[in-house]
C-alpha cells in the first residue's frame, strides 16, 4: 500500500511566488517539510493567486490557483474550479485527501466526487470575532459552519479552539487534537549571537487582536522601572478594524511615552529565514494576544530558549506551565504583565531556568517530527 498523499488547501503559503503568508501558511510549510522528510507525498493548493501555475518547493507540489472573478459569483465559481482540480488530482492518484483551514469556510461548496475533505481548526473568522467580542459577517459564519458540517473529519490545533468552535457553531463534532509544531533543529539557540542588551521582542502582525495596544501600555510601565529595556517589534503592519485606520503602527506610535518611545524600534516584516537570528538576539519575548488558536510564534521563541510572557487566555495554558517554562498573564493587567517582564530582565538565574524549561517543553510536546507522525497516523484512515 502506498503512503498517504496529502493536499493542503490554503489562501497563503510562504514563498516568493505565492506572496505574503501568516501563521496558517507557516504551519503548513513546516508540517509539509516534515511530512516530505518521512516519505509522504504533499501538495499545496494555494487559491487567490495572480496566475494558475505549478512549481515545486523542496519536493512539495505547489498549485497556484487564480480566483475566477464575476461580480456576485466569484466565490462559487472559484470553488467549482477548485473542486475540478481536486477531482483531477484524486483521479490521477496524486492526492488521497484534502485538508483545508476553517478560515471563511472555503470548502463550504467544494464537494469532490470521491476525495475526502478534512478541516483543521486554526481559528475561523467567527471564532476570532467571538474572542474579540465583535460582530461576525453573516456570510462568513454561514460558510464556515457549512464547511464544518460537510467535512469528513475535523482536526484542531488546540483543545481550547475545538471547544470554542463546537460551542460557537452549536455543533457537537468529534474533533481530533493535533497541536502545531516547530522545527527544533532550525529553531535552536546559538549563544554566539546573543546580545548584552535588554531586548524585549514581539513578533507577529501588528493588529488589535494580538494585544499590540496593550503592549504599548505595558512597555511604558516597564521603561519607568528599567530605562535600559528596549522594545523591538517585527511583523507586517495591518489596518485597524475599530478605527478603520490603514496602519496599526501609526495608531501605536503616539501612545508610547515621550521617554519610552526612544527605546522602541519597529523593523516591519522580515524574512522567515532570518527570524531565528532576531529571536536569538532578544532577551525575552512577549505575546499579549487576545485571540489565537495555538501560535507557532510562541513555540519558536521557546525552542530558541527564550523566556516568554504571554496571554493567559485559553490556548496559552496548553503551551505554557505558568512560572515553570514561561509566564501567563491577562493582557489587560498591564501592571502584572510589566512586573513579570521586569523580573525576567533583572533575575538572570530565573530567566536561564525558564529558558531551559521552555526548550524542554517544546522538545517533549511540540517537536515537528513528533507532530508529523501524529498527522500521518491520523491520515492513515484515508489510504486507498
Amino acid at each position: 500500500m502506498d503512503k498517504i498523499k496529502i493536499a493542503f488547501l490554503t489562501p497563503e503559503y510562504p514563498h516568493p511566488k505565492t506572496g505574503n503568508s501568516g501563521g496558517i501558511g507557516t504551519s503548513i510549510k513546516m508540517l509539509s517539510n516534515a511530512l516530505i522528510s518521512k516519505g509522504i507525498n504533499v501538495s499545496v493548493l494555494v487559491y487567490g493567486q495572480q496566475t494558475d501555475a505549478l512549481f515545486y518547493d523542496n519536493s512539495i507540489a505547489i498549485y497556484q490557483i487564480k480566483n475566477l472573478k464575476l461580480k456576485g459569483f466569484s466565490r462559487i465559481l472559484t470553488q467549482i474550479k477548485i473542486s475540478k482540480l481536486i477531482n483531477t488530482l484524486y483521479k490521477e492518484n496524486k492526492i488521497d485527501v484534502v485538508e483545508a483551514a476553517d478560515w471563511t469556510g472555503i470548502t463550504s461548496f467544494i464537494q469532490p466526487k470521491k476525495c475526502p475533505i478534512v478541516i483543521r481548526l486554526h481559528g475561523s473568522d467567527t471564532y476570532f470575532c467571538e474572542l474579540e467580542k465583535r460582530p461576525v459577517k453573516f456570510l462568513n459564519k454561514f460558510h464556515e459552519k457549512r464547511a464544518l458540517a460537510n467535512a469528513n473529519k475535523i482536526i484542531s490545533v488546540s483543545q481550547f479552539t475545538a471547544n470554542q468552535t463546537n460551542q460557537i457553531f452549536k455543533i457537537n463534532k468529534d474533533i481530533k487534537i493535533i497541536n502545531n509544531g516547530v522545527n527544533t533543529t532550525l529553531f535552536k539557540n546559538d549563544d554566539l549571537l546573543g546580545s548584552n542588551e535588554q531586548i524585549i521582542l514581539y513578533f507577529g502582525t501588528l493588529i488589535r487582536k494580538k494585544g499590540v495596544f496593550e503592549l504599548v501600555e505595558i512597555f511604558n510601565k516597564v521603561y519607568k522601572i528599567n530605562s535600559d529595556a528596549k522594545l523591538m517589534l517585527i511583523g507586517k503592519d495591518s489596518g485597524d478594524i475599530v478605527t478603520k485606520s490603514k496602519s496599526t503602527w501609526e495608531l501605536m506610535k503616539p501612545l508610547f511615552s515621550n521617554e519610552a518611545k526612544n527605546n522602541v524600534s519597529y523593523l516591519g516584516k522580515v524574512s522567515y529565514d532570518v527570524m531565528n537570528e532576531y529571536i536569538n538576539k532578544s532577551t525575552i519575548c512577549i505575546f499579549p494576544s487576545f485571540a489565537e488558536a495555538l501560535p507557532v510564534s510562541w513555540l519558536e521563541a521557546m525552542a530558541m530558549k527564550k523566556a516568554i510572557v504571554a496571554s493567559s487566555i485559553g490556548w496559552g495554558k496548553e503551551i505554557i506551565e505558568d512560572g515553570k517554562n514561561g509566564f501567563l498573564v491577562d493582557p489587560k493587567d498591564h501592571e502584572l504583565y510589566a512586573e513579570k517582564i521586569i523580573l525576567l530582565l533583572a533575575d538572570l538565574n530565573l530567566r536561564i531556568n525558564i529558558e531551559n524549561e521552555a526548550r524542554k517543553r517544546v522538545e517533549n510536546y511540540f517537536d515537528i517530527n513528533a507532530i508529523a507522525n501524529q498527522n500521518i497516523d491520523f491520515y492513515k484512515i484515508f489510504e486507498r
